[in-house]
Parts: C-alpha cells; sequence; structure tokens
C-alpha cells in the first residue's frame, strides 16, 4: 500500500490540507496519507528542507512526499519530481530538495510538463496530487515529466569557511517548538573543519565556549535539586538531526522564555565558531 507524505505551509484553519487528501482519496483509495507538517512559517524555504530532511527516511522506502511550499508555477518556479534515496519527491524547484540532495545524489530528476492537461490555480490540489497518484499507482517519472540534471540551489545552506580555516560563519536555518534555533552547521562539518581545536561559538553578544552532548549536560546533578536554577540556561548542542543548536535548557517562551526569544535570534542570523590556534 502506497504512503503520500503532505508537507505544507497551509496551516491547519483553512481547507486547503482537507481538499488535498480528499483529491488523493478520489484518486487513490487505498493509500495512507501522513502529515509531515502544515505549520512551516509562509514560504520558508530552508525551514521546510530542514523538516523534510530529518524527516522522510523514517518512512519506508518507495514513500511518496507532497510538499507544498511556494508552488505557484511561474517561468522561474518549475515544479519537479525527484526520486532519492528510493523515496519520490514532488515539490516545486525552489531549492527545497537542495538540502537533501547536497547529502545524496538523485537518481531521477523530472520537471513536471503535464499542466497542459490540467487547469488549475492551486498546483498542490491538482498537479501535485495527479502526480502522486501516478507514481502510486506504478507509474514512471518519466510519462509526467522531462528529464534534468540539476535543481536549483537554496542560499546560505552551506556555511562559510574563511581561507586560514580557523573560521566558520554559519546562519540560523530553523526555530524549534521550543524556540531553539538550529544553525546551518552540521557536525560533521563542524569537526572537519575543527581538528580537534578549542573553539569560541558566537551569536549575536553571546559567547559559548562548550558544545554539551545533550540538553541536560548543563545541570549539575550533585546540587540538590532546588539549588540548581538550571532552567533557563542557554546552551549548545548538536542536535538529534547533528545540526548545531542553540538552546535554554527546558525552554518555554511564557516562562523561562527561549534561545529565539532572549537572545533575540531569528531566521538567516549569523553565527560564528572561531578555532582557537595553540
Amino acid at each position: 500500500m502506497a504512503i503520500i507524505t503532505l508537507t505544507t505551509d497551509f496551516g491547519e484553519k483553512d481547507y486547503f490540507a482537507g481538499a488535498i487528501k480528499g483529491a488523493i482519496y478520489s484518486e487513490h483509495p487505498e493509500v495512507k496519507i501522513v502529515d509531515i507538517s502544515h505549520s512551516i512559517s509562509p514560504f520558508n524555504i530552508s525551514e521546510a528542507a530542514y523538516i523534510i530532511q530529518n524527516a522522510y527516511s523514517s518512512f519506508p522506502k518507495g514513500t511518496i512526499h507532497i510538499i507544498g511550499i511556494d508552488s505557484e508555477l511561474n517561468q522561474e518556479n518549475k515544479h519537479i519530481a525527484v526520486k532519492l534515496d528510493d523515496h519520490y519527491f514532488i515539490c516545486a524547484n525552489n531549492g527545497i530538495m537542495s538540502m537533501i540532495c547536497a547529502e545524496i545524489a538523485p537518481e531521477k530528476i523530472v520537471e513536471i510538463n503535464i499542466h497542459d492537461k490540467i487547469e488549475t490555480s492551486f498546483p498542490v490540489l491538482d498537479v501535485f496530487v495527479k502526480v502522486a497518484s501516478h507514481i502510486a499507482r506504478g507509474g514512471t517519472l518519466e510519462v509526467i515529466g522531462k528529464s534534468i540534471n540539476s535543481i536549483k540551489p537554496i542560499k546560505n545552506l552551506i556555511p562559510f569557511v574563511n581561507a586560514e580555516k580557523n573560521q566558520i560563519i554559519g546562519s540560523i536555518i530553523y526555530i524549534d517548538n521550543y524556540g531553539n534555533v538550529v544553525t546551518n552547521i552540521k557536525k560533521a562539518f563542524f569537526e572537519d573543519v575543527q581538528k580537534g581545536r578549542a573553539y569560541e561559538i558566537f551569536a549575536r553578544n553571546y559567547k559559548f565556549k562548550a558544545i554539551l552532548s545533550k540538553y541536560s549536560d548543563i545541570v549539575d546533578f550533585s546540587l540538590e535539586e532546588d539549588k540548581r536554577n538550571d532552567e533557563g540556561k542557554k546552551l549548545v548542542v548538536f542536535n538529534s538531526s547533528k545540526y548545531l543548536e542553540i538552546a535554554v535548557y527546558k525552554s518555554n517562551s511564557t516562562t523561562v522564555g527561549s534561545a529565539s526569544t532572549l537572545m533575540g535570534l531569528t531566521i538567516m542570523d549569523t553565527v560564528t565558531v572561531n578555532f582557537l590556534n595553540e
């Protein structure tokens, strides 16, 4: 049985997500539909890329992923279908796939060309659903599009390393539900540049000299619980997706605050790592 996932910035108030599900069931009643998220910030390509990159691999091979972010068709925003890691992705060619494609080479990319057969002002509902249903029935990508060799890159996906190899300049690409801020600096990239050196991490006016293994490493468990005062402490970790993350322990924007609110950090803000020579 085919699985189709949905990742959009449509939210839950409007009819869009429900209409898409209805259209999929009308085309393919036996399919399973899974919502990854409908709460992507509007038109936020890097946020959508981060979420789909870290969610898709938990699904079985052959899963079809519809990504409805900035999907209006125009001459600079074509539609594509990608087979990658034995999964299928249907989206606009606006950079969303570049984060995944930077680590895994696509097996096949096609530019969807069935628009002349479909009258639509809502491409996710009409075009993307048709393509997903075609794939779910065992159809090939060549039937619904022409092969292309590359996709549009996403800006600021790769951190910058200076010529002296003693500094990484990254940027914030995602803010999670707890207000933790995720950078585009992956652990393997960091360690490749670091080469065992000490470091300092700067975000606005804040400096960190250590990356913790987990959030609770900030806690001094030798103290009695009522003397720790650890909630609200700022820290840096490599998160479960192996991205450098600036966080607040047990953050809550209505009480102790979060990394985003307390430090004034937002999407595309710069995070700098300076490596210290011995």
